[in-house]
């Protein structure tokens, strides 16, 4: 059966064209977003969109999603490295537009697609579309990820995940100055009420810590170092955006769209740079990190040099 969402158009993605601001929504590729406009998929207030049309304040979208193709043939994906591999587990350095796997709604590049291609075995335990995955990142979120080659590596890993005892680091780039520069955010987090399509901080949520510290202030923006103990969906993105502090572009959740256009920039500015974990099968310390990607080191430069 298809799938149909139905959301409000948010308050930052007013003007927006529509193919832009469904890949914003939704996690798709804009080409996706495109061709379910052009397949008349789309529609504001029941009225069908056109790709290049604009989205309007208080409007409501409902967009058709129909029922998956088969799966395309793994492929490799361009900017995706691997930084650790053994026997065990491989750790890879994701792109922004990268899926963790295959999901209903995403036809775009994939983690487990990428390492197929490349000739990668990775482990079968798990559901069918993510075997081997142990953690996620979301698509607009670059940085690293392991995943599970053997069974063995797969179930430690996962109950490591599960205990915390992962250590997983990530940098933010926030709007404003957090206060205090650093401490901790502790809201359980679920579905949003009113906008599945993202998560927000509620009673019914389930619990989530995050652990922030200021690494550098300049106008308008903090640089921050984020150590996550939990990991529930957009955590970092919540409860920042919780606080009054959203990541830079992160539109979602709140972010001014000027300042990331200003700095030319077209996703959150979060990534994952340092993982460290305890290995699986020998119980040595394993730990990796990642250098900023070229689009997050150009907006932090433009931020420090005043470009507000």
């Amino acid at each position: 059966m298809p799938e149909v969402r139905a959301l409000p158009v948010p308050d930052g993605l007013v003007g927006e064209r529509v193919d832009a601001g469904l890949a914003r929504l939704l996690g798709l590729s804009r080409t996706r977003a495109a061709e379910l406009a052009g397949a008349g998929h789309v529609t504001l207030d029941g009225q069908p969109l056109a790709k290049s049309d604009r989205l309007t304040a208080d409007g409501w979208l409902e967009v058709t999603l129909p029922d998956a193709p088969a799966a395309p043939a793994p492929a490799p994906v361009a900017g995706m490295a691997v930084r650790y591999e053994d026997a065990d587990v491989v750790v890879v350095d994701k792109p922004v537009g990268v899926a963790a796997h295959p999901s209903p709604g995403w036809d775009g590049p994939t983690v487990v697609g990428a390492l197929a291609a490349a000739g990668h075995r990775v482990a079968t335990s798990g559901a069918a579309e993510r075997q081997g995955v142990v953690h996620r990142l979301d698509v607009g979120t670059s940085g690293l990820m392991v995943v599970a080659k053997s069974e063995a590596a797969y179930t430690v890993l996962k109950r490591a995940f599960k205990e915390r005892t992962v250590e997983k680091v990530y940098h933010a780039l926030v709007q404003g100055h957090p206060d205090p520069t650093s401490g901790t955010i502790e809201a359980p987090i679920g579905r949003h009420p009113t906008a599945p399509y993202k998560m927000a901080v509620t009673a019914a949520g389930k619990d989530a810590v995050t652990h922030y510290a200021t690494l550098e202030a300049m106008a308008g923006a903090s640089l921050l170092e984020v150590h996550l103990e939990t990991g529930r969906t957009h955590q970092i993105r919540v409860h920042l955006a919780a606080v009054r502090h959203p990541c830079v572009g992160d539109i979602t959740y709140g972010a001014d769209p000027r300042l990331a256009e200003r700095l030319g920039l077209t996703r959150q500015w979060l990534h994952a740079v340092r993982l460290g974990f305890q290995h699986p099968v020998t119980g040595r310390w394993v730990e990796v990190r990642s250098d900023y990607p070229a689009d997050l080191a150009q907006a932090l430069e433009r931020m420090r040099a005043g470009d507000r």
